[in-house]
Formats: C-alpha cells, sequence, structure tokens
C-alpha cells in the first residue's frame, strides 16, 4: 500500500510539474515531454540563508526550480530526490554583475544598417537580442558559484544593453532575467570595429559628451517630426541614437566601466554633468578615492585582479620598481575592506582577471586581508541582487525564491573551502566529484617486504582538497610530506615525500586505499623496488574547520597618501593666515623692480605687500630669508605633461576635445617642476592637427585631484598647429601647408552657417531643431574671441597666413608657440599684437627649424612683442630658471630675462592679472632660492602657490626618508609572502589582475 501511494504521489507531482512547465513555455513538445520532478531535498546542512544569517543541520526543499521550504524543523517531502549534504555548506548562488559572455562579437564587414557614423558607437546592440553566449565561459562562471549574471557587452565605446541572465544550460529564452537592464560604456575603443576618430582618451570624452547631446536631440527631432503631422523630412535615423533615448532621459542606468580611479572621475564628472544614472564598473583602485566615495552611493561594482609582486629579487631588480607599484601591490588586496569600512556598498566580479581560477583565490585574500566573510558574501549576493533588480527571487536563501545555490565543502572563504555543487534555479550542475575516501587522520603501517622498515607513523590532516602530513619511521625525525592528493575516481590516496632521511635518494610515492580504518596499499621506492605495507588508523583526524588564511603579508602601517607613489602627499598643505618673508631680494617682476632686504607679506593666499620693515600680523609664519633671493612661481606656457594623452588625431579639426578632461594627478613631474620653483602651466594639445583641442591652465596642487590642478577662471586657449607636423598624417586631409590654411577656413565659414542656422530656428521655431555641435561651437568660441589661440608654428610665411586669416574673420591670434623665425616678424607681431612665446636656443633639430637664433628672445623684446620662453618638454620645464639665465649671453638683462618665465609670460597666456608679479592683490604664487635664479647653481628652496607650501627642501629630505621607509618594508613584505619553494622576492603573489617638435 505504501508503494501504491508513493507512485501515486509521483504521477501527481510529475503532472503538475510537467502541466506548469508546458503551460510556461511557447515552444511545442515535438516527442515525449521531460518527466524530471524537479523536486529535491538537500539534507542536513551548514545552511547561510543570507550574510550574517545562518541555520545548522538545515534542510531546503526545491520544487520546480524554486524554494519551497527552508529551515531546522523541514523533514524531507515524499517524493522529493533527497540529497545528503552533511558537512557541507549551502550559500546563496552568487551574482556577477559585470560578466564578459561573449556573444557581441561584429559580423565580418563590420555592423550594417542605420547604427551611427561611429563604428565605436553600438548603444543599439541588445545582449538580450543577440544573447548566444559562450558556453565555455558560463561553465567557468558556474564553477565558481555564480548562478546569475549582468551580460555586459564589451566593443567599443558605447557597447550596447547589457542583461541580467541566467547561467544554467536552459535555452536562452528561459535565461533572461532582465533584458537590456544598462546601457554600457568604456573608455577603450576596439581596434576590431575600425574608425579613426577618436583614439585618444579625450576625444573617447568628447564624443561621449556630443553623442549624449545627439541623442536629446534625437528625441526632439522626431519629437518635431511626428507634431508636425509629418509633413516635413524626416531626421536621419539612428538605431544608436533611439537606443540611448532612456539613458539620456534619466530614465537607463549607464554602467561605465572603468581602468583606473582617474577614469571613475572622469566618468561621475560625465554622469553629473549630463544628469545620467551613473553605475561604475571599478578597477581596484577605488582605496585611493575612499575619502571621494564616502556617501556615494551608486552601484561599484569591483574586480579582485590583485597585482603581481613586483620582482625585487635582486638588489639591481628592487631600484627599478617604484613605490607607487609597491604601494599597489600592498593595498590592491585591501581595496574592497578599505571600501566596506568606509560603509561605501559595493559588489564584487569575477570580471577582469586574467584567469578566472584566480577568483576564489584571491577572493580569500581579500578576506585574509580584511574583508569580513559577511560583506563578501554580501557582495556577492544581497548587493547585486538589488542593484539588478532580482532582490526578490535572488540573493537569498528563502521560500518563493530560485533555487540558486552555491554547496561548498568547508569554509568558502578561507583556504580550505571548494565548491562541490552549483545550482541554477533547481538544475543541479556539479563542480567537483566529492571523494571516495577520508584518509586522515594517524595510522601505524607495516611491512613484510625486506629493505624497508618494520613500521611507521603516518598523519594525514588538512581540508581534504589541501592535504598535508608527515612520515616518520621510527629514530627517525619527521618527514614532511610534499604532496598528497585524493583520486576520486578511483578512492585512491597518493602522496610523496623525500626519501632521503630514510637512506633512500629520492623521492618516495606512496599510494593506497582506505576501508574504514584500515589503510593498504603499496610505495614505490627510488631504488626501483615497491613494498606493500598495510596500515591501521589510531587517531581520528580532528584538526580546525577554517585552515591558513591566504597571502600572509607583515602588517605595515601604510598612510594615505595622494597620489600613491613617491612624494605622495597625506593632505594638502596648510594655507596659514599670513605669512611674512623677511630680508630677501624680492623681484617682484612689477612696477617695485627688484628690492634688496625686502619683505614680501601674503594673507589668505594672496599678496598684500611688498616694502622694508613690514610689519608681521599676530601668528604670521615668518621666514628669515636672508641673502636669499625670492620671485613669483615660475610659468611654462606650453608643455605636455600630466594629461592620459597629448594628441586626437582621428580629425584634422578638434576643438571640441579638451586637455582638461584627461589632467591625471599621477604625474611624478609635477613634484619635480614644483622643486624647480614652477606654480604654473599651460597644458596643451599636440601639433597633430591644424585645429587641435582646448588647453588647459593648470597650478602645480601636488596631492590634488586632477580638477583641483584647473585655475578656476581662467581664459579658454585652443591648439593650432601650422607647419609640417598637422599635414604629416598618412591617411588624413591635408598634406600640404595650403591645405592646412584651407581646411582652416572651411571650418570657419562651416561655424559661420551653424550659427546662422541657430538663429533661424530660435527666431521661427519651425522645421527639425538644429542639434548641438560642440565641434562648431567650439569654433564659434575662436570667431568671437572667447577661446584664445594658441598656435604651434616655426616659419615666419606661415605664421603671417594665419594672421591674415584671422584679419579676414575679425579676430586676432593670442601667441604665437615655438616661433623660432618669429624675430623675422617682430614688427608685425608687435602690430597684430600677438605675443611670442619661444624657446632660449633650440633650433636646427628639423628643416623648418634651421633659421632659429639664439638672439631670438632679445629682437622680440626690444621690437616691444610680449615674449615669453616656454618648455615643450617636462625636464626642461624642472629648471625654467636655466632657460631664461641661458638669455643673459645675448645681452638682455637680468630683469628682462626673469619676465620671460614670470610676467611676459603671464601676459602672453592671459593671466596677468592674477600671476606673474609679486603685486598687492595677485595670487601668493612664490619661489624663495638659495641666490640668484638665474644661476644655474641656484636651487629653489621652498615653493609657494597659494600661500601653500607645496614644496621644501627640508621637507623633501623628510620625504626621501618616508620614502625609504616604506620601500624597505615592502619589499621584505614581498619577500616575506613569496612561496618558500621560489626565488626569494622574485614570486607572484596569489593572483592578478609628445608632440613631435
Amino acid at each position: 500500500m505504501k508503494v501504491v501511494r508513493f507512485l501515486l504521489s509521483l504521477t501527481v507531482l510529475a503532472a503538475g510539474t510537467l502541466g506548469a512547465q508546458q503551460s510556461s513555455r511557447t515552444e511545442p513538445v515535438t516527442a515525449l515531454r521531460a518527466n524530471a520532478t524537479g523536486y529535491h531535498a538537500l539534507v542536513g546542512a551548514r545552511v547561510v540563508t543570507a550574510p550574517g544569517q545562518v541555520l545548522d543541520n538545515a534542510t531546503i526543499v526545491i520544487r520546480n526550480g524554486v524554494v519551497t521550504a527552508v529551515g531546522t524543523a523541514v523533514s524531507p517531502p515524499a517524493g522529493a530526490r533527497v540529497w545528503e549534504l552533511k558537512g557541507l555548506t549551502v550559500y546563496s548562488g552568487f551574482i556577477d554583475a559585470h560578466a564578459d559572455l561573449g556573444g557581441d562579437a561584429p559580423p565580418q564587414g563590420g555592423d550594417v544598417g542605420p547604427t551611427h557614423w561611429n563604428p565605436q558607437v553600438r548603444a543599439w546592440f541588445s545582449t538580450t537580442s543577440n544573447l548566444k553566449d559562450d558556453s565555455t565561459r558560463r561553465i567557468a562562471l558556474r564553477s565558481l558559484g555564480f548562478g546569475t549574471a549582468l551580460a555586459v557587452p564589451r566593443q567599443g565605446i558605447f557597447r550596447g544593453t547589457a542583461s541580467v541572465v541566467s547561467l544554467g544550460d536552459a535555452g536562452v529564452r528561459e535565461r533572461v532575467l532582465r533584458p537590456d537592464l544598462t546601457q554600457t560604456i568604456g573608455f577603450q575603443r576596439s581596434f576590431t570595429l575600425g574608425g579613426m576618430y577618436p583614439n585618444s582618451t579625450m576625444g573617447t570624452l568628447a564624443l561621449m559628451k556630443q553623442t549624449f547631446l545627439d541623442a536629446e536631440w534625437y528625441i526632439r527631432a522626431w519629437g518635431a517630426y511626428e507634431a508636425s503631422g509629418r509633413s516635413i523630412l524626416p531626421p536621419e535615423t539612428s538605431e544608436a541614437l533611439a537606443a540611448l533615448g532612456k539613458a539620456v532621459q534619466g530614465k537607463q542606468p549607464v554602467l561605465f566601466q572603468t581602468g583606473s580611479e582617474e577614469e571613475y572621475l572622469r566618468a561621475y564628472k560625465l554622469a553629473t554633468e549630463y544628469k545620467l544614472t551613473p553605475w561604475f564598473r571599478g578597477s581596484g583602485q577605488e582605496y585611493r578615492l575612499v575619502d571621494v566615495l564616502k556617501g556615494r552611493t551608486q552601484p561599484l561594482i569591483i574586480p579582485l585582479a590583485f597585482p603581481d609582486a613586483p620582482n625585487v629579487s635582486n638588489p639591481e631588480a628592487a631600484l627599478n620598481v617604484t613605490l607607487g607599484d609597491l604601494r599597489h601591490w600592498y593595498l590592491a588586496p585591501t581595496n574592497p575592506a578599505q571600501l566596506a569600512s568606509a560603509g561605501i556598498p559595493f559588489a564584487i566580479t569575477a570580471d577582469g582577471l586574467s584567469s578566472l581560477n584566480q577568483f576564489l583565490p584571491n577572493l580569500r585574500v581579500a578576506v585574509a586581508r580584511g574583508l569580513a566573510p559577511d560583506k563578501a558574501l554580501a557582495a556577492l549576493t544581497t548587493v547585486p541582487a538589488g542593484w539588478l533588480g532580482i532582490e526578490r527571487t535572488h540573493g537569498t536563501i528563502a521560500v518563493g525564491k530560485a533555487a540558486n545555490l552555491v554547496v561548498a565543502e568547508g569554509d568558502l572563504f578561507t583556504e580550505d573551502g571548494t565548491i562541490r555543487d552549483v545550482w541554477v534555479q533547481g538544475a543541479h550542475y556539479g563542480v567537483t566529484r566529492p571523494p571516495q575516501v577520508d584518509p586522515r587522520g594517524t595510522w601505524t603501517i607495516s611491512s613484510d617486504d625486506p629493505g624497508t622498515f618494520k613500521s611507521a607513523t603516518l598523519r594525514l590532516e588538512g581540508p581534504l582538497n589541501r592535504i598535508r602530513g608527515t612520515f616518520e619511521a621510527p629514530s627517525r625525525r619527521p618527514i614532511n610530506i610534499t604532496s598528497a592528493r585524493i583520486i576520486a575516481e578511483t578512492g585512491r590516496l597518493e602522496a610523496t615525500f623525500n626519501g632521503e632521511p630514510l637512506g633512500l635518494e629520492g623521492s618516495v610515492l606512496l599510494t593506497g586505499s582506505v576501508q574504514g580504518n584500515e589503510f593498504f596499499g603499496w610505495m614505490s621506492l627510488p631504488n626501483g623496488t615497491d613494498a606493500n605495507y598495510r596500515g591501521t588508523r589510531t587517531e581520528p583526524f580532528e584538526g580546525p574547520a577554517r585552515g591558513v588564511v591566504a597571502m600572509k603579508v607583515p602588517k605595515i602601517d601604510l598612510p594615505f597618501i595622494r597620489p600613491s607613489m613617491e612624494f605622495g602627499r597625506s593632505a594638502p598643505p596648510v594655507q596659514p593666515a599670513a605669512v611674512l618673508v623677511r630680508n630677501a631680494t624680492v623681484w617682484t617682476q612689477g612696477p617695485q623692480g627688484r628690492l634688496e632686504n625686502a619683505d614680501l607679506l601674503v594673507q589668505a593666499g594672496k599678496v598684500v605687500r611688498v616694502g622694508q620693515k613690514l610689519s608681521a600680523p599676530q601668528g604670521a609664519v615668518v621666514i628669515d630669508a636672508t641673502g636669499k633671493h625670492v620671485t613669483p612661481g615660475l610659468i611654462d606656457p606650453h608643455t605636455h605633461g600630466g594629461v592620459s594623452s597629448v594628441n586626437e588625431t582621428g580629425f584634422a579639426i578638434v576643438p571640441e576635445v579638451q586637455m582638461g578632461d584627461v589632467i591625471t594627478h599621477n604625474n611624478i613631474w609635477f613634484y619635480r617642476q614644483l622643486a624647480g620653483g614652477l606654480t604654473t602651466t599651460m597644458i596643451k594639445h599636440g601639433s597633430a592637427n591644424p585645429i587641435g583641442g582646448e588647453n588647459v591652465y593648470v597650478k602645480l596642487r601636488w596631492g590634488s585631484l586632477p580638477d583641483d590642478y584647473k585655475i578656476v577662471g581662467a581664459p579658454r586657449t585652443v591648439k593650432f598647429a601650422l607647419g609640417e607636423n598637422p599635414k604629416r598624417s598618412p591617411t588624413r586631409y591635408p598634406k600640404t601647408r595650403m591645405g592646412t590654411q584651407e581646411i582652416i577656413r572651411d571650418h570657419f565659414l562651416a561655424a559661420r552657417d551653424y550659427e546662422k542656422e541657430w538663429k533661424r530656428w530660435e527666431k521661427e521655431k519651425t522645421g527639425i531643431p538644429p542639434r548641438r555641435d560642440l565641434r562648431m561651437e567650439a569654433i564659434l568660441d575662436i570667431l568671437n574671441q572667447k577661446l584664445l589661440i594658441s598656435s604651434h608654428g616655426y616659419r615666419a610665411d606661415e605664421f603671417l597666413a594665419l594672421v591674415r586669416l584671422a584679419e579676414e574673420f575679425g579676430f586676432k591670434v593670442q601667441t604665437l608657440q615655438h616661433g623660432v623665425e618669429a624675430y623675422k616678424i617682430a614688427s608685425e607681431l608687435k602690430a597684430s599684437g600677438v605675443a611670442a612665446v619661444v624657446w632660449s636656443d633650440w633650433g636646427a633639430f628639423k628643416l623648418e627649424a634651421y633659421d632659429a637664433t639664439s638672439y631670438n628672445a632679445r629682437l622680440l623684446m626690444e621690437a616691444g612683442v610680449v615674449t615669453s620662453l616656454h618648455s615643450d618638454d617636462n625636464e626642461i620645464s624642472t629648471r625654467m630658471n636655466w632657460e631664461a639665465g641661458k638669455l643673459l649671453r645675448s645681452g638682455v638683462d637680468e630683469i628682462q630675462a626673469m619676465s620671460t618665465v614670470t610676467n611676459q609670460s603671464a601676459k602672453a597666456i592671459a593671466i596677468d592679472n592674477r600671476v606673474g608679479s609679486l603685486e598687492a592683490g595677485k595670487d601668493a604664487d612664490f619661489v624663495i632660492w638659495n641666490g640668484n635664479p638665474l644661476s644655474q647653481f641656484t636651487k629653489a628652496e621652498q615653493t609657494w602657490v597659494d600661500g601653500r607650501r607645496y614644496f621644501s627642501i627640508e621637507e623633501d629630505k623628510a620625504l626621501r626618508e618616508e620614502i625609504t621607509r616604506q620601500r624597505a618594508q615592502l619589499i621584505q613584505a614581498v619577500l616575506a609572502a613569496a612561496p618558500a619553494d621560489a626565488p626569494a622576492g622574485g614570486a607572484p603573489a596569489r593572483g592578478r589582475g609628445s608632440e613631435g617638435k
């Protein structure tokens, strides 16, 4: 009777299951229906239902892919397949919020249809419509415990929509959980897609801005077309712009894939400017931005790509390792813990690893380095479930939720843990076969074969996947087992150990089978003989469940510094309420000239007064500068350092790109320039374009974030280039000097047409509204003198042609840069009001520079031209006082020479209202020198910016000592973390992850 009832229950269950199966599927059954019940009971496990919530000896009941019961008092229901999981732990299935499942490769010949003019813009691509993922990748992720993932496309800059999918093996129609959830954007173009523009970081950002504007315009344009009753011609059709509609309206998240801390800052700024709903796939460098991230709640998905240990295996190799590399090696594994400690929400992804096999080891490294296991589990389950909008069905083990489970042997967040099985929506997937034997414990083994031992003790311990132990013969010291493993297929143990302590030259291989407390097998000896043995277990293994945590390194208290490299600062220097520099030779570079035995008074970051015997306000910082010289901070109006890229060569005309978008604070040259007395510089676009990008003025506020380097309120300038450089691109117009002139003229005319069209629209409001064009707007700003021209050029004739072109369109050129032939047209420059920014003595390094002369600056100054020196070189910019000193050989006096790197330089680039001289009301940028600043033997002892001391020789000495201390500590940590069998310091840590002149 019991058998009959059981069979009836199975029939009813099967009918219910099959009925539900058929009613929720559109595909007809072509043969016999599947008869699997989908009814399971997982019994006796330690169940982690949610982070911090654990049930011991619990049962989970699964039916039709859903958890129907979970608890300690739950009994396996009749008809369910029972899985005995005693001694195992069950976690909720992991969720990868940024997974590369493939399937987004462009078709042969490229994408077709009305997509986008730029092949890097594939916003139309849908991971739902194109869900043909790589089963190998899916299986690999599943073997790590992931049952769900956000499938993210990887081709292009605008990469398309990401969809939430199940990682089971069901058909694609059944695996999509949330279609096209987010738009995705990356900062790296895909070369397989082709296209010339953009090919730089600032070009990429310009394309992003323009595309967001175009998507907004596309909505308006098609709205106007429909509102007209379709009585006008429609705007262009663009699948990419249409796909971005919800994103630019804030109705669909935009997931930025960032590769550095600076890319995160750029993405956040872009999202704020265009009112997007941003998500961020991080870089693993977020620990450098904890102060910035604190309080932000936008989804942040971080990889566990930890760097290899730097090679410090010998002194020569160690010398080549930077402090920045050493710090990142040590701090990157603490990235998750630091975010958690700061209360910054994050999810963890397996993306970004060179091999997925590194994921679980690196996860354990993160836990070993301070991440609480509950936080780690939350970052893999509940946090991504909430962000992906599937928290009602995923993320925890609860009644009514999908049966996504990870079955593990041991604690998954220690080295002991092993994933046994993964369940995805009730479907079971084996990851590792359970061992057929458990040989751990203490054994007494004996052999009757001659030439061996009569008895010995074998101790085996540790987790089953990492068995270790010793072999000890009578009157001999214990021998460590060098390797041991259980062969699940045969149920046997294999172990090796060194035979030398037994008088055997070589390794001994021991293999055997376990039956209860009996052990028998044979040993292969180095002398070629085999010895049979038998053994009896005398003591069971009762070691701790938790094993040794990964990546043991010495505890080092590394201070937070920005940038995280040599000479980084823990905080910005303080700005004293008042500073009085006493009894110096003060080069005011203003109406007061050079004053002997004079004082400089600074308050609240501004110059208040220069004179003799000034009174110090109460609480002022007083500096005795007797015998020293004080000058304004030096200015270099032409550098290319401190940015992520210099040239955007994809188009000839690119004024829409902005160097201010790509400032990088991880740039040691800023500190070196400060050490040379430089306080202000203009970072310029390169010379590859007739009209290049917008330049940026920076003050060398070392230790700041990128945007904090910018001079707020400074005039805007744009880089032009004449001569050889802009015409030498092999695949782009122009290819001649006359072509350069003509393409500039043509874009000026196009900008005026653009202006007319907008004026017509503002007046009539009829037809399709014009779109904002960042390139045309920048050129209009040039024509209207809101964007000042700073032009690269060598030959006098070419520059005169540009001046004539400017006169044709009614504006003037601000500066001629380089100008090795500027002396030939000095009177014309004076008449046109053009400043000259030149080298002190460079020339003859290429044909168009052959007519250079070291008297160039003197001749220009004598003609009344505003004249400045520049470096165009990172290293030269660290000694601009030397460049000025060189002019003394041409007969220029000291004040004039100093003016070329101070007041005249500031005037040349139109910031002389703020810097360049020590006059009341100007910024307190000044340098204290130990002698005449025009001497090559003189050093800058202190460099002040905005009344803050950013460099001093004394502080530099202390920083060097700190660098030495940190390097020594970190090198010792690398050596201590190296595996015992690796060369000292040479073994990797566990896991990975200019302008032409």
